[in-house]
């Protein structure tokens, strides 16, 4: 892990999904490498940050937790703006939450940047004789969406640090091939800052 007092970019990541799938304890987990077992369900939005090291660069990852709870969505939907990834979440022995994807895209895309790096995350795979999502069920629906995707378990850390890491160095790399462009994805480059970083930094990767 790096400092967060140096980086080279800072990627805004949400996550979302329904309530109850482990969103907070993939972020605390990712961030603090801590799990609660007693997580309640979160009420708002709340975000951390940690720096990772990309390919020599510095890597500032603001990590977002959107609410699930229903009542909570239209506080969260301003959250996405400014976003340049999403870990879209769903609990892999409740197929309930996994139903509920399409309905999350939807969201995510009605209100992200349309160049948005989206991985669809099965969490909980602990539970894997509880399961009642297949795997290759949500992979295929994954690649038929453009999508990546991994199985998790906040509670083991399996694949936590790669799903994070993957959805990272997708982003970094759309950024280091130019293809995207001003206006697009928010990526910001404090290294050798441009006005045109600075007028993006401005609008949608405030740093905490």
């Amino acid at each position: 892990m790096g400092s967060d007092e140096s980086y080279n970019f800072v990627f805004k990541v949400v996550l979302i999904g329904e309530s109850g799938v482990g969103k907070s304890n993939l972020l605390s987990r990712f961030t603090k490498n801590e799990f609660n077992r007693d997580s309640r369900t979160t009420i708002g939005v709340e975000f951390s940050t940690r720096t990772v090291q990309l390919d020599n660069y510095a890597i500032k990852a603001q990590i977002w937790d959107t609410a699930g709870l229903e009542r909570y969505r239209a506080i969260t939907s301003a959250y996405y703006r400014g976003a340049v990834g999403a870990l879209l979440v769903y609990d892999i022995s409740k197929h309930l939450t996994y139903e509920s994807v399409d309905r999350w895209l939807k969201e995510l895309f009605d209100h992200a940047d349309p160049h948005i790096v989206v991985m669809l995350v099965g969490n909980k795979k602990d539970l894997d004789t509880l399961r009642t999502v297949p795997t290759e069920e949500a992979k295929d629906f994954a690649e038929k969406r453009g999508l990546m995707f991994m199985e998790t378990s906040a509670l083991d850390s399996t694949n936590v640090e790669n799903a994070f890491s993957e959805v990272l160095k997708a982003i970094h790399k759309k950024v280091a091939s130019r293809e995207v462009t001003r206006g697009s994805i928010c990526a910001v480059t404090l290294s050798n800052p441009t006005s045109e970083a600075q007028e993006g930094r401005r609008n949608c990767c405030k740093s905490s």
